[in-house]
């Protein structure tokens, strides 16, 4: 009985040797478990937060816009719209010049009994910079220039409207032409829309003839505003800044100019008094 007892304490030594080393293992195991795991989940971490760059959009390539009321030659403003009432142009309002400008200049040249010819000429510049959520300042503006042609193609009364490439005026133009009927005269009109660059220009003429005066052809008009615009452009090339653009506002968050093409308020006047002088000299 006494010999007994110390077999049954070494059997039971040896019975717990097994289950310590089950139980180190499994605490071993269980630590380089959660190891792998973070280590797993730091790498697959590190790789989902890797994002792409996004490639820079190209700078803008012009940083300001002309003088609107000095982009066409007073020698031109001159042969286009005689007797204009503002040799210089009367400025369209802008919060920002060097993102949106327009001027306009309109007269009528009474020819007495011979009746009136009435001009009305407008242009209009609006600049977009480059912006890395919009994009290329190029780009914007050629998306512009689009919605511009259509905005003239729809011109409410508009007839016989139709449009043509105008060659030879900045990168890309286009000539919409259209009779309209204003103040019970017919009215001949001409906008030629280009962009050039990053810049969209708008030039809008056009004429009527008053107390029995000769509508002016469309041809004339046409080709009187093809020349008109040509300057228009050029003056951007000239006399605005170019190089990297920064950022700029939308442009349409400049205040909108009167819009162009409607001689109806300075017309009105303008038809009164011609009216009246042909009345008087009849």
């Amino acid at each position: 009985m006494h010999r007994s007892a110390p077999r049954l304490s070494r059997i039971l030594a040896c019975a717990a040797v097994p289950l310590m080393l089950v139980a180190v293992g499994c605490s071993s195991d269980s630590g380089s478990g959660a190891e792998g795991k973070k280590n797993a989940g730091s790498s697959s971490s590190g790789t989902g937060s890797t994002k792409p760059t996004k490639p820079a959009v190209e700078p803008a390539k012009f940083t300001d816009l002309p003088d609107a009321c000095t982009s066409i030659a007073k020698k031109t403003i001159a042969e286009l719209v005689p007797e204009a009432k503002k040799k210089g142009g009367t400025a369209g309002r802008s919060s920002d010049l060097s993102v949106r400008g327009s001027c306009s200049w309109n007269g009528l040249d009474d020819k007495g009994v011979k009746g009136s010819q009435y001009r009305w000429l407008d242009v209009a510049f609006t600049r977009f910079g480059s912006d890395q959520s919009l994009g290329s300042g190029a780009a914007r503006a050629t998306e512009d220039y689009t919605k511009q042609i259509t905005k003239e193609k729809a011109s409410e009364g508009a007839r016989k409207v139709a449009a043509a490439a105008a060659p030879g005026i900045g990168d890309e133009a286009t000539a919409i032409t259209y009779s309209l009927n204003k103040t019970d005269e017919d009215f001949e009109n001409a906008t030629i829309v280009a962009r050039t660059g990053n810049v969209v220009v708008t030039l809008t003429y056009n004429g009527a003839g008053y107390a029995g005066a000769k509508t002016p052809s469309a041809a004339d008009i046409l080709k009187d505003a093809q020349k008109a615009a040509k300057e228009a452009v050029a003056a951007v090339g000239a006399t605005a800044g170019s190089g990297s653009a920064e950022a700029t506002p939308p442009a349409g968050d400049a205040e909108k100019t009167p819009s162009a093409g409607e001689p109806e308020d300075d017309g009105k006047k303008d038809d009164k008094k011609a009216s009246a002088k042909a009345t008087a000299k009849s």
